[in-house]
């Protein structure tokens, strides 16, 4: 699939009838007004016209088996191909509904009960419109398909709250981080937090409004490796080099733990063919060192933070800090883009991984020149985690 076809996505730039989009239109639903399905549930928040934003459910209109496969994490956890997760999203349609960030109508209603539920529930839907068949992606969000005017949605089950989310929701008086942190020690997912959050569940009662999707995914990841960060910070540091490699529908991931003071980089290389990268192979770095960063992440973006998470929960496990290099190659077998979620479980199954223990940082990096096609002789010159390894202060020192 050459970049062409992945900045066109059916428009017709080449003037010839478009394979993917025939492929999308073989296993697109049923177009209908009323129908009844499963919602993962799958929720979105858009950010166009904020504070009037679109937000809405996606749910199939045929197939409830496709409620079971709606996140990252399961398209992992099964092996997912990009075809296979296309054709599953494909399947599902968008009601969705014009509201303003902080107003209550009945489709909030509903999303805010389907966001309360970590199992998939029975949903009818009543739609103004028929959808507009359509996929849309995003580097952040997972595909956007067949967006419909909705009238009104209905629940056809009751929906089953764990208890500690039904407390945490319900108390208007804790804050949203802490409700994150309680919430994500007690086993609750990323992908749901990110939900809660999103439709405006989470947080003080006058400061509770939903928060488009796109920017709840970030907050969640940024959120809970802060906390992290923040225990990691008084742990022992590493006493030796541990290498750790993982792969996923065309992203590479080689995370490098080195003994010494806490600091994190991330560095990403989009080989040339991918639909990000063109005919020239692109790079993108950003880097922390012991104290938080303040800024955002702005060249890596959204997979700086989707990367550092399970970093930080491989060292709070084993209860040691450690300067950090991560290093993602995206291949052009990666042409389209599954969201930022795609990063996390990259970067999880390579912590799962058994570390290879190395004598150096150069054994480390002969070795990821056996896995990575980029150059890592440019990446390693360019890494700003290795041009201060050992020179940073840590939190003792300053006092």
């Amino acid at each position: 699939m050459d970049s062409l076809c992945i900045r066109c996505k059916g428009k017709g730039l080449c003037g010839k009838p478009c394979k993917i989009l025939s492929r999308f239109m073989d296993s697109a639903p049923k177009v209908k007004l009323h129908f009844s399905g499963k919602s993962a549930p799958e929720l979105f928040v858009g950010r166009v016209g904020y504070p009037h934003i679109n937000s809405g459910i996606l749910a199939p209109s045929d197939n409830d088996e496709i409620s079971n496969f709606a996140t990252a994490e399961e398209w992992s956890k099964n092996n997912f191909s990009i075809e296979n997760v296309l054709r599953l999203r494909g399947q599902l349609i968008y009601g969705r509904g014009l509201s303003h960030v902080k107003s209550t109508n009945q489709l909030k209603k509903v999303t805010q009960e389907l966001a309360l539920s970590s199992k998939p529930v029975s949903t009818e839907f009543f739609l103004k419109k028929k959808p507009i068949l359509s996929l849309s992606s995003s580097s952040v969000f997972r595909p956007m398909t067949n967006p419909a005017p909705i009238k009104r949605v209905l629940l056809g089950e009751n929906v089953k709250v764990e208890k500690k989310i039904d407390y945490l929701t319900s108390d208007y008086d804790i804050k949203s981080m802490t409700a994150l942190k309680e919430l994500y020690g007690s086993g609750v997912r990323v992908d749901h937090l990110q939900k809660l959050l999103s439709v405006g569940m989470l947080g003080a009662k006058i400061a509770r409004r939903m928060v488009p999707t796109r920017w709840s995914i970030t907050a969640v990841d940024d959120t809970i490796s802060k906390q992290l960060l923040k225990k990691i910070r008084y742990y022992p540091e590493l006493n030796e080099i541990l290498l750790f490699s993982g792969n996923f529908v065309g992203n590479y991931i080689e995370v490098l733990l080195l003994p010494g003071r806490l600091s994190f980089e991330a560095l990403e290389g989009w080989l040339a063919g991918n639909f990000y990268a063109g005919a020239e192979t692109k790079i993108g770095q950003d880097y922390e060192g012991f104290h938080d960063r303040k800024s955002y992440a702005s060249n890596i973006t959204g997979g700086y933070y989707a990367m550092r998470l399970p970093v930080c929960e491989y060292l709070d496990k084993i209860g040691r800090q450690a300067t950090i290099l991560v290093l993602r190659e995206i291949r052009k077998e990666y042409y389209a883009p599954l969201g930022v979620g795609i990063v996390r479980e990259c970067t999880r199954r390579a912590m799962r991984s058994v570390p290879r223990k190395v004598e150096s940082i150069d054994e480390a990096f002969n070795f990821m020149k056996t896995r990575l096609k980029i150059s890592v002789d440019d990446l390693k010159n360019r890494s700003w985690v290795l041009e201060n390894y050992g020179k940073q202060k840590g939190l003792s020192e300053y006092y």
